[in-house]
């Protein structure tokens, strides 16, 4: 911004050095343009406030982060109390509509980004310019799978997972809609979809706060963190902007930042889950896991009569 300022103060040196010299007609010439020049100077104010703007924009994931590390998705870093975060030059993912599934609390644990519906294959797309700084594979059923994380110039970094392949390779620069991956169903999924997060200073943020996908846009030109009303600030967004309009809860930001803290999560530690399969029973699993066909209904929220399905995640303890 110094730079910036150097230059601007140059231009105007040279121009008035230029203004001194010139003969009497040269001079009358533009008194008589004086009135275009008022208009252009209003311009070109906005636009230098707009360059000046920018500036101060791509500054901020130096402002936040000290280092690139290569090794971990999310490592938390100290969280400013407030932050503004420009989302004017943005791109969605991907054209899809559809949240499957919320930030928040799912079967006991921590969901920290959405989930929304592709097919294997589509295109999925930088959110917003910046430099790849993860691609990588966990591997079948664990995790995200293949995986894209990116650090973006206005403090943001989003994380891409279940994908199929990648199009981008670390340390790449990426502009706003630069393909980067393709649609999967890989790492720990049950079903082909994008698992998108978006992080700052490694801490889970509601994605819901920022992007709108049944509208396919960003909720403003601009959003500003603030650490005292994020909680409120996210499960309202989960209410306009999630699956259904449900809120699940759960995104409080000592628990997304991995910091012990006494809640219903915490109480239920002994609670396990199992995945349904294909001719299974509530005796039988009941049994499997030495509890009761009444305690697994209670736990649940369902009836012994129920029908069960496959891939149905049933808790238990």
């Amino acid at each position: 911004m110094k730079m910036l300022l150097k230059k601007i103060k140059k231009m105007a040196f040279v121009a008035m050095a230029s203004l001194a010299v010139l003969p009497a007609a040269g001079q009358d010439l533009l008194a008589n343009q004086a009135p275009i020049d008022r208009k252009m100077k209003a311009i070109d104010s906005i636009a230098l406030h707009r360059l000046l703007e920018d500036e101060i924009y791509e500054s901020s994931a130096t402002q936040l982060y000290t280092d690139w590390n290569n090794q971990f998705t999310a490592l938390s870093t100290a969280l400013p109390d407030s932050f503004l975060i420009n989302l004017r030059d943005f791109c969605m993912p991907t054209p899809s509509r559809v949240v499957t599934s919320n930030f928040g609390s799912r079967w006991g644990r921590q969901h920290k980004g959405l989930d929304i519906k592709v097919y294997i294959g589509d295109t999925i797309r930088a959110a917003f310019p910046g430099k790849v700084r993860i691609v990588k594979n966990e591997g079948a059923r664990k995790g995200f799978g293949k995986y894209i994380v990116i650090r973006h110039d206005n403090g943001l970094e989003t994380i891409y997972g279940h994908l199929s392949g990648w199009l981008v390779s670390e340390n790449q620069e990426v502009r706003a809609g630069d393909p980067i991956g393709l649609g999967g169903n890989t790492g720990k999924s049950f079903g082909s979809h994008l698992h998108f997060e978006t992080r700052l200073c490694g801490v889970a943020l509601n994605p819901a706060l920022m992007f709108d996908f049944k509208n396919q846009d960003v909720i403003g030109d601009e959003w500003m963190f603030r650490r005292s009303t994020y909680n409120q600030e996210s499960s309202l967004a989960t209410r306009l902007r999630g699956t259904g309009g449900v809120y699940r809860g759960g995104d409080d930001l000592e628990a997304n930042m991995g910091k012990s803290k006494s809640s219903s999560a915490s109480r239920n530690s002994n609670v396990r889950f199992h995945k349904v399969k294909k001719g299974e029973t509530l005796s039988a699993i009941a049994r499997k896991h030495r509890t009761s066909v009444s305690a697994l209904c209670s736990l649940n929220g369902i009836k012994k009569t129920v029908t069960l399905r496959p891939g149905q995640i049933l808790k238990y303890n």
